[in-house]
């Protein structure tokens, strides 16, 4: 079992000061493979933090660059990690035109030719299997819940991937009003889409 930590749109600190209390208190060093992050980390502290999870290698980290981290010109635009039985591609997303647009998405994922495609921007968790259920597309939305231009009603999220064999169990963290925690589960079995 790879226990793998889907996040981005964190924008710390021009749209919110940090992560929530409650996302801080789950996400600790020592239990997390790996991080795969859709950019907009804006502060190198958001970045050495997610180090810091993955037990501080690189080799662990995935980072690709979004649309505000003008101070990460080293980060790629978009990258394929391998994990298990699964190629995954990451990209922020501003540059899918529209964006959070599924049959944009579909291509970008067929072109990148990854299982699972990992994207951002939007700050709204999403997620579909796509292409006769042969791929899954998976948007963590925004950890800090920060806002934007086209949304004001943000609410903060982030996905775990438990990556076991040709299965994902995908669990969607989500905060509410009230501070209160949301759970939900995806299960995606690679092995059984293509039958």
């Amino acid at each position: 079992m790879v226990l793998a930590l889907v996040i981005g749109d964190m924008h710390i600190p021009h749209r919110a000061a940090d992560l929530p209390t409650k996302f801080k208190e789950l996400l600790v060093p020592g239990k997390i493979q790996h991080v795969i992050c859709t950019g907009n980390l804006c502060s190198k502290d958001a970045l050495d933090w997610l180090k810091g999870l993955c037990g501080g290698g690189t080799s662990a980290l995935h980072v690709v660059e979004g649309d505000f981290d003008d101070d990460f010109t080293t980060l790629p635009q978009s990258k394929v990690v391998n994990i298990g039985d699964f190629r995954i591609g990451v990209t922020h997303g501003h540059a899918i035109v529209p964006w959070g647009d599924i049959e944009a998405l579909k291509s970008v994922q067929r072109l990148m030719d990854v299982d699972v495609l990992v994207t951002g921007h939007t700050h709204a968790f999403a997620a579909y299997k796509v292409n006769g259920d042969k791929a899954l597309i998976i948007n963590p939305g925004s950890a800090t819940g920060a806002f934007t231009p086209l949304r004001s009603d943000v609410k903060p999220s982030f996905v775990l991937m438990d990556i076991e064999g040709s299965r994902i169990v995908v669990y969607v963290y989500e905060l509410l009003p009230g501070d209160e925690l949301k759970v939900d589960k995806i299960v995606w079995n690679k092995d059984e889409s293509t039958s």
